[in-house]
């Protein structure tokens, strides 16, 4: 099984709302989540215009591939967050915290012209270590 042991250099400013890096150790399996949208029936956008909604569901089918490889939202070592309005970042950190709490993984967050539809406001991918 994987540890995982989250860390800063003395040098570098430890942010409250995400780990500046983690040491893998012992991981028998990685997973390599592409990013994840938040998918209505047939593949169409869900919750067009409502990015909380789409952050939540966007969070549950992440959590649903990791879990579909074996691991838990505990074993995600990498996160990347794209967004197409970084004034959604204020909504994105509580809804972030409800799945990996105060202080998640490591983790970029970009600000994108657009995702591959134009009703998608949010798209998140992962690594994670098992």
């Amino acid at each position: 099984m994987a540890t995982l042991q989250p860390y800063c250099a003395s040098s570098v400013f430890d942010p409250a709302g995400y780990t500046q890096a983690v040491k893998v150790t012992g991981a028998q399996t990685l997973l390599f989540i592409s990013g994840q949208v938040a998918y209505g029936p047939g593949g169409t956008p869900a919750h067009r215009g409502d990015f909380v909604a789409q952050a939540r569901a966007v969070f549950r089918a992440l959590q649903a591939q990791v879990e579909a490889g074996g691991g838990t939202l505990k074993s995600v070592v990498k996160l990347t967050t794209f967004l197409t309005d970084m004034r959604h970042r204020g909504e994105l950190v509580p809804v972030r915290e409800e799945f990996f709490g105060p202080k998640m993984p490591p983790s970029t967050l970009v600000a994108v012209t657009a995702l591959a539809h134009p009703d998608w406001l949010i798209e998140v991918e992962a690594i994670a270590a098992l």
